[in-house]
């Protein structure tokens, strides 16, 4: 069980309009790389998980990925607020306006919806990690990507908490991994036998 806090969890405030930047940070809503499929993806694996420090990382990283989505969401909302037909019929976004005018619909920058194929739960908690690690550096390389073509340090700001934050999680799935594998190591025993004789192996 959640307690939900009605605030962003980094504040948004952004004045001016823009939708070429809220067609490229949308991306980050409902891409492969972005924080749905992230939310998705660690709160899916951590039924599977034994080890019950891990499950609960990937819970927390899981929530936080929500509200990770809901800073997208502000940010691309205040964007686009108040635009004008004019502002619309100049700019990438005017597709995604035909469709679903100001609301906020899961898609890539490209227009790709959202599908359940961006991520994956094995049931491995090794395999998990893995596909864990690398999503947060993907994840990281996109906000990289986002800050290369965004000037407006109103947008910028918040995109750079976020980008933040992918790092922070991958420390925690690196730490996790690191449990398991000692965790699996210490189940490992190696114990002498004097009255082996690999002679009679032969």
């Amino acid at each position: 069980m959640w307690m939900y806090e009605k605030r962003l969890q980094y504040p948004v405030k952004i004045t001016t309009t823009n939708p070429e930047m809220a067609q490229l940070i949308i991306s980050q809503f409902g891409g492969p790389d972005g924080e749905l499929a992230a939310s998705q993806r660690y709160l899916s694996q951590r039924y599977s998980v034994g080890n019950r420090k891990i499950a609960g990382v990937l819970t927390d990283i899981g929530t936080e990925e929500m509200a990770h989505m809901e800073m997208v969401c502000a940010i691309i909302h205040q964007l686009t607020r108040d635009l004008t037909p004019e502002q619309i019929a100049c700019s990438p976004f005017e597709t995604y306006y035909v469709d679903h005018t100001t609301g906020l619909y899961p898609v890539a920058a490209s227009g790709t919806p959202f599908t359940a194929t961006y991520f994956q739960s094995k049931g491995d908690i090794i395999t998990d990690l893995h596909e864990d690690l690398a999503a947060e550096q993907k994840a990281r390389t996109t906000y990289d990507n986002l800050l290369r073509l965004i000037k407006d340090p109103e947008v910028c700001d918040p995109l750079r908490f976020l980008r933040e934050r992918e790092i922070v999680h991958y420390q925690r799935f690196g730490e996790s991994l690191r449990m398991i594998q000692e965790e699996l190591d210490s189940k490992n025993f190696y114990a002498f036998n004097p009255d082996f004789d690999i002679k009679k192996c032969k």
